[in-house]
């Protein structure tokens, strides 16, 4: 059997605690562009970039031909980053349960660590930055020195498109050299993150439910697992190493 050679995680509500600040930065925002988008509609469209969410409202709200759809999505977009970016410089980050430890695991074992996620690079540092996760990784956010806590970390705004689509786990891949899909894991805490890894044809794309969606919220979205919490996998990857 092919052993794991990366295991691939989300960012916000499944390697960082999320305790609702991207949706209620998201919803702030909308409020702002009198978006009238209720709770249950921002929790599903997590994990989605927020650029392309705005595409969508504004599509839905006025059609994409109409002569202020760019402008509104470009305001709308900005005034969400503003205040995301101003919420995670002042407020305290912290790594999600067992997640210290799944990626000492993972070291020990000579698996790859990559961080994805929604977010666009800027805010992606500034996140990195304050967990010290940024620490020995270059200019790519590589971890060429060897030094980084993480090997990899991956912005929606550096990929053609973000979750569902593939192309974050596939640019991953390809940086570590490997070909065969088979080799990597997938988790995440939202429909899309799980979609995403199975569009990638990943061995496992496995859903967490201690992060913004709870198993009865995951369930019946196609998916290979979930766990409780980050500290289940180890046992999940034992047997695949």
């Amino acid at each position: 059997m092919t052993p794991i050679k990366l295991v691939v995680f989300d960012m916000a509500g499944t390697t960082v605690q999320d305790k609702k600040e991207v949706e209620t930065c998201f919803a702030k925002a909308c409020q702002h562009m009198n978006l009238n988008v209720n709770e249950e509609r921002i929790l599903a469209l997590q994990g989605y970039s927020k650029i392309e969410v705005f595409r969508l409202l504004w599509d839905e709200k006025i059609g994409s031909e109409h002569p202020e759809y760019l402008e509104n999505v470009e305001v709308s977009y900005d005034y969400f980053r503003m205040i995301l970016e101003e919420h995670y410089e002042k407020n305290p980050i912290l790594p999600t349960e067992g997640c210290l430890e799944i990626f000492e695991f993972l070291r020990a074992n000579d698996i790859k660590i990559a961080l994805t996620t929604g977010f666009y690079r800027k805010v992606v540092n500034i996140i990195l930055g304050k967990l010290g996760w940024l620490t020995g990784l270059d200019n790519d956010y590589f971890n060429k020195s060897g030094d980084s806590i993480i090997d990899l970390s991956i912005a929606s705004d550096e990929v053609p498109k973000g979750r569902p689509e593939p192309f974050m786990i596939q640019k991953a891949m390809n940086l570590f050299g490997i070909t065969d899909a088979q080799q990597v894991i997938n988790i995440g805490d939202t429909p899309s993150d799980l979609q995403s890894g199975i569009s990638a044809g990943c061995r496992l794309s496995l859903g967490l439910t201690n992060g913004t969606h709870t198993y009865e919220q995951l369930k019946d979205y196609p998916n290979d697992g979930l766990l409780g919490s980050l500290q289940e996998l180890k046992e999940i990857i034992r047997p695949l190493i």
